[in-house]
Parts: structure tokens; sequence; C-alpha cells
């Protein structure tokens, strides 16, 4: 049973953005520190990826960990209301994250998808990011 009414629930899950998410904005400041430059959810790619990076033909896609569901989460739990819509909801999600992935690597790109809990260590988010981008940085336009 729910604590709060359906308006209430109602509102308060159309109130979840779907972009310019805290867990975004710390991976695009990340990104930037490291003096990489990239382009914002283009509409022309699978999935309208989170960051792009055209001339590297990298992508980083933020997941957030309830909604796509990250294996052995603590935030990806299963919701006591209605767990039957949810479930069905969450597989939904998941299903579209791997033919989005597959979609992405068959054109040439590379994703990284950093879930949202791997956000709140800014020094392990730079070195993944890092990583993915290789060293150094550059001016990606």
């Amino acid at each position: 049973m729910d604590i709060v009414d359906k308006a209430r629930r109602s509102a308060m899950m159309a109130g979840i953005r779907g972009k310019d998410t805290r867990p975004e904005l710390a991976v695009r400041k990340a990104a930037h520190a490291l003096g990489y430059r990239f382009r914002l959810h283009r509409r022309d790619l699978p999935g309208t990826p989170d960051l792009v990076f055209p001339r590297l033909r990298k992508i980083i896609l933020v997941h957030g960990c309830y909604w796509h569901r990250h294996p052995g989460c603590k935030f990806a739990y299963k919701p006591k209301s209605n767990p039957d819509f949810w479930m069905t909801k969450f597989e939904k999600n998941q299903a579209r994250d791997q033919k989005t992935l597959f979609e992405l690597v068959e054109r040439g790109w590379a994703p990284l998808v950093v879930w949202e809990c791997e956000t709140k260590d800014s020094k392990i988010l730079s070195a993944r990011i890092a990583s993915h981008l290789g060293h150094g940085g550059d001016d990606e336009l």
C-alpha cells in the first residue's frame, strides 16, 4: 500500500526528470574538468545518449540505478505498490537499454554506462571517464 494518494504519487512521478539530473551533471562536470568537450543528448543516435564525444566516437550514458535496475545496487529495490506494473516497466527499460547499446556499437560507437551510485565519488568517477576516453583530454568539439 502506498503512503500517499494516487494524485500525489502521480505528481511526484511526473516531476522526475530525464535530462539534467544530478548524476548526469556530475558526469558532465568530471568530463569537463578532465579537459573533454562533448555534445549533449544527440537525438540522431540510438537512445539519445547523455554525453557524446564525436571525434573520439565515444559515448557516456548515465543510468539511474532504480529505473535501469543496476544489478546488486541498494537503490534498485523492488517497489511494494503495484509490483507487477513496475517489474514489467523495468524489464522494458532494460530491454531498451540493451538494444540501444547494441545499436551504438553497430554504428561504431564505444558506449560507457555510468550508474547513478557511481557518481557519488568524484575521484572514482573521473578515473572511469578518463579510462574510457583516454588519458589527457582534448578540445573535443
